[in-house]
């Protein structure tokens, strides 16, 4: 049955897309369930810093009522890029980037991405999200409508359940057979903390945004984010496992670092230091994705978005498009007749749009760590 507040949504994961939704539908007066495995908001670090583009991201806040929030708490600033020689560290000029290797400016400004959770989870109606509730799987009813499976042993019955629960979705087989796959590209990430006062050269370096030095099928980036924190990412081709095939553990950061710098042999030692003076240690992040394009058949009740639906490469789309897909979705929802109109309304939209902007990433991935056999 619908409730008086339109269909019964549940939305699994309350990424940045689920609750982009949920706020969307709120707004609207729609009742909404946002159901997080994690056991509370702060259980995990949530990231690094995104930039949040004007036709996705920007489009999503502000149907959401958020956008002159966000922008209080975006950093313009951290839109800067540098590219710089890898042996030199001498400014690259390139397209899009002036003579001093730096990108021009646009408008899609930087907020760390446990802000912007932070900022949409507060808009969302007390109770809207159920944290410590884990989904194991979903089944039909025959009706049109779904039955999610708790891991607790709970059930959560819905006329509409929306996988918005990223890379390793217990949705998605509901919808299709496809798993991510490894890109033969991994980022190795670690960090300085601080870094304007305790690693200023570094701090200066970086500058306000993202440096980049990329060279042989490698590159080495770094991200300041808001909190005077700097990402740092070694990123190369290897097998998923280098690690082990290099003889190294995986809780042994030093002969990780020997490995790496061993790796980034010959590059500036300025740029070295961003390896050698680290704060933390080294976490793998393979990068996968979903096959090209990932579409599905039309099933009644049930639909994904996000990484759920378009898992690709993380290089600035991602994020953005999952709340596009939510506020998308949100708007369907109240648009259309009923429950089928508009899931199959907002796929539509949906799913070539996330085709194009996955092949888009897959060619900057390319781009930055060209294939071997390139």
């Amino acid at each position: 049955m619908r409730s008086q507040h339109g269909p019964r949504v549940a939305v699994v994961g309350a990424g940045l897309g689920g609750l982009a939704l949920a706020r969307v539908l709120q707004l609207h007066g729609r009742s909404v369930t946002v159901l997080e495995r994690e056991p509370a908001r702060g259980a995990r670090p949530q990231g690094g810093s995104l930039d949040i583009h004007p036709d996705t991201g920007q489009t999503a806040l502000r149907a959401a009522g958020l956008l002159d929030r966000f922008r209080a708490l975006s950093r313009p600033e951290g839109q800067e890029w540098r590219r710089v020689d890898p042996v030199t560290a001498l400014p690259l000029p390139g397209p899009g980037h002036d003579e001093e290797g730096q990108r021009e400016p646009g408008d899609s400004p930087e907020i760390d991405r446990g802000q912007l959770r932070g900022l949409l989870l507060e808009s969302l109606t007390e109770g809207t999200v159920r944290w410590d509730s884990a989904v194991a799987g979903a089944t039909p009813l025959g009706d049109g409508t779904w039955r999610l499976h708790l891991a607790d042993g709970g059930t959560e019955d819905a006329d509409l359940v929306v996988g918005a629960d990223g890379a390793w979705s217990r949705l998605r087989p509901a919808l299709s057979d496809a798993v991510p796959g490894y890109t033969g590209v991994t980022f190795v990430e670690t960090g300085l903390d601080d870094c304007d006062i305790r690693h200023p050269a570094l701090a200066r370096t970086v500058g306000a945004g993202t440096l980049l030095a990329a060279s042989d099928g490698k590159a080495l980036l770094a991200q300041r984010n808001g909190d005077g924190h700097i990402r740092v990412y070694a990123a190369f081709r290897a097998p998923r496992d280098w690690r082990s095939a290099a003889g190294v553990r995986a809780d042994d950061a030093a002969a990780v670092r020997a490995r790496l710098l061993k790796h980034f042999d010959g590059w500036d030692e300025g740029l070295l230091r961003l390896l050698r003076e680290n704060d933390s240690g080294f976490v793998d992040r393979p990068v996968s994705v979903l096959p090209v394009p990932h579409t599905w058949e039309h099933v009644p009740g049930i639909t994904l978005l996000g990484d759920a639906a378009h898992l690709m490469p993380p290089v600035g789309l991602g994020a953005n498009l999952a709340m596009l897909d939510g506020a998308d979705l949100a708007h369907a929802l109240v648009r259309e007749p009923g429950v089928a109109e508009a899931v199959r309304a907002y796929e539509d939209r949906m799913l070539p749009r996330s085709a194009r902007a996955a092949r888009e990433c897959l060619d900057t991935l390319d781009h930055l760590i060209p294939p071997t056999d390139s």
